[in-house]
C-alpha cells in the first residue's frame, strides 16, 4: 500500500513537473521583415534568425545545440523594404524589421519622407548592422556614364514601400532630374535586372550590401556600368542629409566592373517597437553578440563580416530599445 502511494505521489510530482518544462518551452516567435529574395536584406535575416532561434526541444548551446534565446523561433520574411517594415512594426503585423538609418529615423521623428503622416514614436533600434551601397546599375549598351545621363531613359526606382525609392528621389533631385524627366518604373531589383537582360531597362537603383545577387546574376550575363554618384552632387546630399555617407563598391566586385566606383552609403538597422518585452529583446541582442553567431555571420554572407559589436550603436538616429541599450551598457560599447 505505502508502495502503491509513494508510486502516485511520484507520478503526480512528475506530471506537474513535465508540465511545467513543457510551459517552460512555450515556443515563441519574432519576425523580422527584410526586403526582396535578390537583395542583401533577406540572407542577412535568415542568417540572424537561424542564430537567435532556439526552439523548444533543441540541445543546449554548451551541447552543441543552437546558442539562441531559449524557446524562440525567429523566422526572416520577404518583405517590400524599409519603409514596408516600419509601417508592420507601427502596426503590430511585425515584431522587427531592417531598414535604411533615413527611414527609420525620419519615421521616429515624423520627418522627411514622413513629415504628412504620424511619427512612429514607438519605434526603437536593436542594432546598426552594416553600410548600404546605393548602387545604379545600366546597361553598357545604354550608354549611360553618369546619374545626369538618366534623363529620358527607362530606369527603375525599386517598389513603393522600399528605402531605395527614397534615396533614388534623393539623387535624383541632386542631379537637377526628377521622376518626371526619366522613364521611370517600380520594379524589384531581379525584375529590373530581368528586363535588362531583355533589353527593356536602362538602368536602375538599389540599395543593399554588395555583392547584391541580383546584379551579380546580371553581370555574369548581360555588360553592366555601375555608375557613379560622386562629385558635387554627391557633397551636397551628405551635407543636406547627414546619414549618407561616401562609399566604394571595389574593383571586381561585379563581373565586368574592373576599376573601383565611389557611391554613397547609408547603414542598414535592425529596428523593433517599444511594445516588444524587455528582457526578450535582451536576450536576443545578447544572442545576437555571441560566439556562435559571430561565425554563422562570417561564413554565411560577405556583408556579415561587417556586423560587428563595435559598429552596432554607429549611425542610430532613433532610441535603443531598452533590452538592447541594457545589453550595451553591460558591454561597454553605448556610455553616457
Amino acid at each position: 500500500m505505502k508502495t502503491r502511494r509513494l508510486a502516485f505521489i511520484g507520478a503526480v510530482i512528475g506530471g506537474v513537473f513535465a508540465a511545467g518544462m513543457a510551459l517552460a518551452q512555450q515556443p515563441q516567435f519574432f519576425r523580422i521583415g527584410t526586403g526582396g529574395t535578390a537583395g542583401t536584406y533577406y540572407p542577412i535575416g535568415g542568417l540572424i534568425a537561424n542564430a537567435i532561434s532556439n526552439p523548444p526541444g533543441s540541445r543546449p548551446c554548451d551541447q552543441g545545440g543552437s546558442c539562441g534565446v531559449p524557446g524562440l523561433i525567429a523566422t526572416a520574411l520577404s518583405a517590400n523594404g524599409s519603409v514596408a517594415n516600419v509601417n508592420a512594426i507601427a502596426g503590430g503585423t511585425l515584431e522587427s524589421g531592417f531598414s535604411q538609418s533615413d527611414v527609420a529615423t525620419w519615421a521616429h521623428s515624423g520627418t522627411g519622407i514622413w513629415e504628412d503622416r504620424p511619427a512612429v514614436e514607438k519605434l526603437r533600434a536593436i542594432a546598426n548592422l552594416y553600410p548600404e551601397t546605393i548602387h545604379l546599375v545600366a546597361s553598357a549598351d545604354s550608354g549611360i556614364k553618369g546619374v545626369a545621363d538618366l534623363e529620358g531613359k527607362r530606369v527603375s526606382l525599386d517598389e513603393p514601400g522600399s528605402g531605395t525609392l527614397v534615396d533614388a528621389r534623393i539623387i535624383l533631385e541632386a542631379y537637377g532630374l526628377s521622376e518626371d524627366k526619366v522613364d521611370a518604373q517600380y520594379l524589384k531589383p531581379d525584375q529590373a535586372a530581368e528586363r535588362m537582360r531583355d533589353g527593356a531597362m536602362d538602368a536602375f537603383f538599389f540599395v543593399g550590401g554588395f555583392p547584391a545577387g541580383a546584379i551579380a546574376e546580371l553581370a555574369s550575363q548581360h555588360d553592366i556600368t555601375l555608375v557613379p554618384i560622386s562629385g558635387g552632387e554627391a557633397d551636397g546630399v551628405r551635407g543636406e542629409y547627414t546619414f549618407f555617407a561616401k562609399n566604394v563598391v571595389p574593383a571586381g566586385t561585379y563581373e565586368g566592373v574592373e576599376g573601383d566606383v565611389e557611391t554613397l552609403s547609408v547603414g542598414a538597422q535592425w529596428i523593433t517597437s517599444a511594445d516588444q518585452p524587455e528582457e526578450l529583446v535582451y536576450e536576443i541582442t545578447k544572442a545576437l553578440w555571441n560566439d556562435n553567431t559571430r561565425k554563422l555571420l562570417d561564413a554565411g554572407h560577405q556583408k556579415g563580416r561587417q556586423i560587428t559589436l563595435e559598429t552596432a550603436t554607429d549611425g542610430v538616429g532613433i532610441p535603443f530599445h531598452p533590452g538592447a541599450e541594457k545589453f550595451y551598457r553591460e558591454a561597454g560599447v553605448l556610455k553616457d
